[in-house]
């Protein structure tokens, strides 16, 4: 994991949700406001189809439109979602690595307009997300009593 980078939390690898989803924070663009990240597909997001059951695709979306707000804010925010709207395009297969991008579309006072996509390395797409949520002061584990 990229833990020095500057816009990945240095406690995103001890989240419980971020190992569960092997996510790996790759970059993040200033001027595009996307943040990228890699996920390898473990056995225990998966169902008997053999891909991801699809409320944890949505956790995957929402993780790297998360982040994507997280480092627009230089780690001192999150999003609170309101809601999400998801696409499942094609099944995300047992054992793949997926790319995923989130962008902020616009981060205001009250409200933010997230979108996220999620790929194979190749560029196939397998879904896509917009977000609405709101700005709240990012938590921590000892925030939150998780450590």
């Amino acid at each position: 994991m990229s833990l020095n980078d500057p816009h990945y939390p240095d406690d995103a690898g001890q989240s419980p949700h971020t190992a569960l989803l092997g996510s790996e924070f790759v970059s993040w663009d200033a001027a595009t406001q996307t943040a990228t990240m890699r996920f390898t597909v473990k056995r225990e997001v998966c169902t008997w189809r053999g891909g991801v059951q699809g409320g944890l695709v949505a956790g995957y979306l929402d993780d790297v439109m998360g982040y994507a707000y997280v480092a627009a804010t230089g780690g001192a925010m999150a999003p609170l979602n309101l809601d999400i709207a998801m696409s499942l395009i094609r099944l995300v297969p047992e054992g793949a690595t997926i790319i995923g991008k989130g962008r902020v579309v616009k981060g205001g006072k009250r409200v933010i307009f997230l979108e996220g996509e999620l790929t194979a390395e190749d560029g196939t797409l397998y879904a896509r997300s917009t977000s609405t949520a709101i700005p709240t002061p990012r938590p921590t584990p000892d925030d939150t009593g998780m450590t």
